[in-house]
């Protein structure tokens, strides 16, 4: 049978034991592993490996010997509870071991709960499981995690409790990095908040979550949006050690004076306007925008964008012969130099 990704997220909290087994199938690796972890965890607990109720396979072990995942699933183990046989990186090469497994799997055996990369719908192991009257297939693609699945991993991290503003802060960063850092980032919250009775603040999250690889790009341009030319010269260098480009730099400012022109032109002023946001900003990042905004105001963030589009456009003209960083370096002093007028 073949599961939603609504009713998929059910069954990874909450498998069923009486089940043949689910095929956990997608491209992102982490994400597979994650909902793997998670269903044996429910499935069979936290002792499953010490007390020898977990078989591990690989796909590559079934093409060298095809009874083995059946012998796994039929071995009586010296433990109480539930079994499990896990086949890691299965591919249609293993389809006849695991097709010969689902079909002799009788009540008391143990579950069979195999992953796999990317499958197209014609393939035999993901039309075995689709097709099977008491066995899943779940496909993990590469949307961000729901609320909900936010809630579930903070709460096994032993965090709850969370307000609306930190709680939307961790729904946009999980967005915008991958699960596996997410995974990690709730780690770092775990142990930072253990022994702390204040509730999850924005600072927290701020501090634990990953420095993202344009931090050296957000830092050139509030130094640009906050009147500071002298320090661009230092930053430009580093940036260019780094490998960033001329044009992505440009779109970057670009980006980011649009931010604040949205603000700055809100009927109901920038407090408002930043608010509009979408992805919403939280925290000093929002503080910091919305003084930005303030200080600039509407007129002039017009004439900073056409600045920094005429720069766009230098970059890319076919007769350009000036170096590029240069002529973003002299246009990012320029607007420096903009934001200090009054």
């Amino acid at each position: 049978m073949k599961l939603s990704p609504r009713d998929a997220e059910g069954y990874f909290a909450r498998p069923d034991a009486s089940k043949t087994g689910i095929l956990i199938y997608g491209a992102d690796a982490m994400r597979v592993a994650l909902k793997r972890q998670q269903v044996l965890a429910a499935l069979l607990g936290a002792n499953a490996d010490e007390e020898i109720r977990l078989t591990r396979l690989t796909g590559s072990d079934l093409r060298s010997d095809p009874t083995l995942l059946l012998d796994a699933i039929k071995a009586v183990g010296f433990f109480p509870g539930p079994r499990g046989a896990f086949v890691e990186e299965a591919t249609d090469a293993a389809a006849p071991a695991v097709l010969s497994a689902l079909s002799d799997w009788a009540e008391g055996d143990a579950q069979i709960i195999v992953t796999s990369g990317q499958l197209k719908p014609s393939s035999k192991l993901r039309k075995a499981f689709e097709s099977h009257p008491n066995a899943y297939a779940v496909g993990i693609y590469d949307d961000p995690p729901t609320r909900s699945e936010i809630e579930r991993i903070l709460s096994e991290a032993g965090i709850r409790g969370v307000a609306r503003e930190p709680m939307s802060a961790l729904v946009d960063l999980a967005g915008d990095i991958g699960p596996g850092d997410f995974a990690r980032t709730v780690e770092k919250l775990a142990l930072y908040k253990r022994g702390d009775e204040a509730e999850l603040s924005l600072d927290d999250i701020q501090t634990c979550a990953p420095q993202s690889s344009e931090a050296g790009l957000d830092d050139v341009l509030n130094i640009v949006a906050e009147g500071r030319p002298g320090d661009i010269g230092p930053l430009m260098r580093r940036l260019v050690a780094q490998g960033t480009t001329a044009v992505s730099l440009c779109i970057g400012a670009t980006r980011h004076f649009r931010t604040l022109y949205t603000c700055a032109a809100d009927p109901g002023g920038p407090a408002q306007g930043i608010g509009r946001l979408r992805p919403p900003v939280y925290g000093k990042r929002r503080d910091r925008i919305l003084r930005q905004a303030k200080n600039w105001g509407a007129p002039r963030l017009e004439t900073a964008l056409t600045l920094l589009t005429d720069t766009d456009l230098q970059l890319r003209s076919a007769g350009q012969t000036a170096p590029a960083m240069a002529l973003v370096e002299r246009a990012l002093i320029r607007l420096a130099m903009l934001a200090r007028a009054r």
